[in-house]
């Protein structure tokens, strides 16, 4: 009897890593064509040598570093097209805060320097992916007055040029990251791992 039991143990066992290797075969593929149609369009070269510098580079990339972009494999095509459409959302409203930054900046740098009060900010998020992470830190250094410096753990050391970008670390950012990525913080909190 626990013969069978171990025998059933295994077997699954052996399912669910053959369902992880086609997942993870499947974003890779997926990644690569993305990567690639985005090479097509940016380089508007069509010729046999750009092509495969394109397919040479993006192979590269896609070996070193696939399992950046996707780390839960386990959501549906409809997740990942609803988490891209946010991200084109949140990347636009990231460009405008880029915009409103560059004008308080440019009025910090021709006006007076009493408003300069340069400063180290220590900012705590609660972000669960790496990725989400890493787009919250490009945010603050993208955006002009600040620069994140380093990451401890989920705790963020960033420099502010003055009080108003140091009080624009408000979570904001952080928020609208969160609602992009909704569906994973809903799989996390019904899972018991």
């Amino acid at each position: 009897m626990s013969m069978s039991v171990a025998h059933i143990g295994t077997a699954s066992r052996h399912i669910l890593m053959a369902q992880s290797t086609s997942n993870t075969k499947f974003y890779r593929i997926f990644v690569f064509v993305l990567l690639m149609v985005i090479w097509v369009v940016l380089s508007g070269f069509f010729d046999v040598f750009h092509l495969s510098l394109g397919l040479i580079s993006c192979a590269i990339v896609v070996w070193l570093s696939s399992d950046l972009l996707f780390e839960n494999r386990h959501h549906r095509l409809n997740v990942r097209i609803k988490q891209a459409f946010g991200l084109f959302a949140y990347s636009i409203w990231m460009i405008g805060q880029i915009i409103l930054s560059n004008i308080y900046v440019l009025r910090l740098a021709l006006g007076s320097t009493e408003k300069l009060e340069p400063q180290i900010v220590r900012y705590k998020c609660s972000l669960n992916t790496d990725f989400q992470r890493f787009l919250l830190a490009n945010s603050i250094t993208l955006t002009p007055g600040t620069v994140t410096i380093k990451i401890i753990g989920d705790t963020y050391y960033v420099h502010a040029i003055s009080d108003e970008t140091a009080n624009g670390l408000d979570g904001t950012m952080e928020r609208r990251i969160k609602k992009v990525f909704a569906d994973e913080y809903k799989t996390s909190k019904e899972s018991p791992a």
